[in-house]
């Protein structure tokens, strides 16, 4: 059976525009949420939001590419050569055809999307930018990865909303593992802090009005009053474990479990039942040759929102049994970026990843008050240095959409 590795990795988000920054933010429980400052928020009343504000996109782009590419896809394809920067290779030796990029996005330019609309509006159809949907579509980011790279694989954006990017990694570990692909770029990204974006959201009551970035997202909390719009993007090279074993490759960890599922139940609400969000963890760790109580940690959806918080602690009890669920430590990434739509799974892949690594458990923060609903291990009291010797790193998204990738120390 051909086993899977992570190799390289890197990140735009907004704890920091590399994989060292990111990484020494996540140590230090920096919060990575802000006042939003690009447009006035009064009349849409959401006034904050995880923004990325170190990235310099002349760093990787010359005047002319940055004219005809989105934020969102500027964001993938930076993040895609720190990750073949940081695998230590550039993988020429392997058959472009058997490389591939996967890369997930669930909504696509949505700034664009607001300015030509605009344009529309005020000079008719005709005015529109030939550019428009080229840069618009969710598929760019992937498109513009494999343009940058060369590598002529498997190539295409699973749009699976908050899920897209951990279905990505997902089926990408799927084509390695079984035969079809020997390494694959994969992740997710989104970058719609917009007017139009935070206004949608607003109106179906998912976002926060907390004007306070430190009360903000504070997945758990009782207070917990909606999620926090955030931006970003996560890639991880996948590599079969023979060939980074033979070209000396540091690998972070072993990718070794995948469930996918759906609750097939609502088109925004979690399934209160929790048994397809439970399958999905049930279906990784069984995959990866594991039972409950080899789970280290688990990489928590945790957006801070009522009803995702209430159910994903009844799932993971489901999944690992009530004993087992109170001795896992769980965490939310989102207590500290925000929620990054399609690139939030990715940068918590990231995070899973490194924790293997590095055997550390980063502190949820902003949590101050207990909810009787939400009863498990939050590691609200601080970050954890203990052995991680299995994650779980959980995406649910709108539709319905439950994802789980289980990663492990990688051993002979």
């Amino acid at each position: 059976m051909r086993r899977v590795v992570i190799t390289g990795m890197g990140t735009v988000n907004p704890l920091g525009s590399s994989l060292e920054k990111f990484w020494e933010n996540i140590k230090k429980s920096t919060l990575g949420i802000s006042k939003i400052d690009a447009f006035d928020t009064t009349e849409v009343e959401v006034s904050v939001a995880g923004i990325v504000r170190d990235f310099e996109p002349t760093d990787y782009f010359d005047r002319k590419e940055l004219r005809h590419m989105e934020r969102f896809t500027q964001f993938a394809v930076a993040s895609a050569v720190q990750a073949v920067s940081d695998c230590g290779s550039d993988l020429k030796d392997l058959d472009p055809y058997r490389v591939g990029a996967i890369v997930g996005c669930g909504i696509g330019g949505l700034e664009m999307t607001q300015k030509e609309h605009q344009k529309y509006l005020e000079k008719g159809p005709n005015r529109i930018s030939p550019f428009f949907v080229p840069m618009m579509i969710s598929n760019m980011a992937a498109g513009e990865v494999a343009m940058r790279t060369g590598f002529r694989g498997a190539n295409f954006c699973t749009v699976t909303a908050c899920a897209s990017s951990t279905h990505a990694i997902g089926e990408a570990f799927r084509k390695i593992k079984d035969g079809y692909l020997d390494a694959c770029l994969c992740g997710g990204t989104e970058s719609t802090v917009t007017e139009f974006t935070l206004g949608g959201f607003k109106t179906m009551k998912a976002l926060t009005r907390e004007p306070d970035p430190t009360k903000a997202s504070i997945p758990f909390d009782a207070n917990r009053s909606g999620f926090v719009l955030g931006e970003g993007c996560g890639i991880l090279v996948l590599e079969e474990y023979e060939h980074a074993k033979a070209r000396g490759a540091k690998i972070y960890a072993e990718l070794a479990g995948y469930g996918a599922t759906c609750d097939a139940y609502h088109m925004t609400s979690p399934s209160p039942e929790c048994e397809a969000s439970a399958r999905a963890m049930k279906d990784a760790y069984q995959e990866a040759g594991l039972q409950p109580e080899d789970i280290t940690y688990i990489n928590a959806h945790g957006t801070s929102t009522g009803l995702n918080d209430k159910y994903e602690t009844i799932a993971i009890k489901k999944a690992l049994g009530e004993e087992q669920a109170r001795k896992v430590k769980i965490n939310s990434t989102k207590s500290m970026t925000g929620h990054m739509l399609g690139g939030t799974g990715a940068v918590e892949a990231i995070v899973s990843a490194l924790s293997v690594y590095h055997d550390f458990i980063h502190q949820t923060i902003g949590y101050s008050t207990p909810d009787p609903v939400c009863d498990l291990d939050y590691c609200v009291d601080g970050p954890v240095e203990m052995p991680v010797n299995a994650v779980l790193s959980n995406s649910l998204g709108f539709g319905g959409h439950n994802a789980t990738l289980c990663f492990k120390k990688c051993v002979d």
